[in-house]
């Protein structure tokens, strides 16, 4: 049970939020693409799960529920680096490839999956600081 609300609590439900706003803009960014490949549909299936997940974790401080939260977290980091990987690769793909600087503009952003994984480690920093 919580006990008011220290800051492990709050940077958790931060983080549920977070995962939630994700969620809307990699299914945006997805969606615009009609979703070419089937890697697409990780985040956009995974993040609202890693929201929910997080936001009743906040208010119900089961032992259970941790350990399913911090495992959710493991696989969001590992995801956010494939996701990045798979962006990387994508903008090499695009006309000029890496030499082309614009594609880093207009291709997959690279940041967006690295922005997964790091709300995924502070999730996990949060549940075992």
């Amino acid at each position: 049970m919580w006990h008011g609300w220290p800051i492990e609590r709050v940077l958790i439900l931060f983080a549920g939020l977070a995962f939630a706003l994700i969620a809307i803009q990699v299914t945006l960014f997805h969606s615009r693409q009609n979703f070419r490949h089937w890697a697409m549909w990780i985040p956009v299936l995974e993040l609202p799960v890693f929201a929910v997940t997080a936001i009743v974790l906040s208010f119900v401080n089961a032992g259970w529920l941790r350990w399913v939260f911090a495992l959710m977290m493991v696989i969001g980091m590992a995801g956010g680096l494939y996701g990045a990987y798979l962006h990387t690769v994508g903008v090499g793909q695009r006309v000029g490839g890496y030499s082309q600087g614009q594609n880093f503009l207009v291709g997959p952003p690279v940041i967006l999956p690295l922005l997964i994984t790091a709300m995924s480690a502070l999730g996990l920093l949060a549940l075992f600081w």
